[in-house]
């Protein structure tokens, strides 16, 4: 038998079984609000979204062969290849794979909050069109 007092302290409301969509919504909601002032104005259009994982579609596109690989997606226009003259597009979007986040989650033995804020602020950078070293940098600062 387990000594539950030995256990460590649950977010409230959580059992302690796999964050749902809405759990992991929350994590990149708060995630959003460490970013940096200078950013939020640049990132209130942005749509988040939560899917279990990427569809066959999106992995064939991206050439990626196994749902669990991709843990978020961008899908917008960047705002260094924007133009005034472009209106009535689709609102950007990020969309942050729940299963595969998870696995990466127990894999890697981090926090989740801090993995969801991780890919969240590695695609808002796509949206940004930051490289890497530059997503490495905002994610510092937040």
């Amino acid at each position: 038998m387990t000594d539950k007092s030995a256990l460590p302290q649950l977010p409230p409301g959580w059992t302690g079984g796999a964050p749902d969509a809405d759990a992991l919504f929350a994590m990149a909601e708060a995630a959003l609000e460490t970013m940096p002032a200078v950013f939020k104005p640049h990132i209130r259009g942005v749509v988040i979204a939560v899917e279990d994982y990427a569809d066959d579609e999106v992995l064939a596109s991206l050439g990626i062969g196994h749902p669990y690989d991709l843990t978020g997606l961008y899908e917008g226009r960047p705002l260094t290849e924007r133009s005034i003259d472009v209106s009535g597009a689709m609102p950007d979007r990020v969309t942050l794979y729940r299963i595969p986040i998870l696995v990466e989650w127990i894999e890697a033995g981090e926090r989740l909050d801090w993995l969801v804020r991780h890919v969240l602020i590695h695609e808002i950078g796509h949206h940004f069109g930051f490289s890497d070293d530059d997503m490495h940098a905002l994610e510092d600062m937040a």
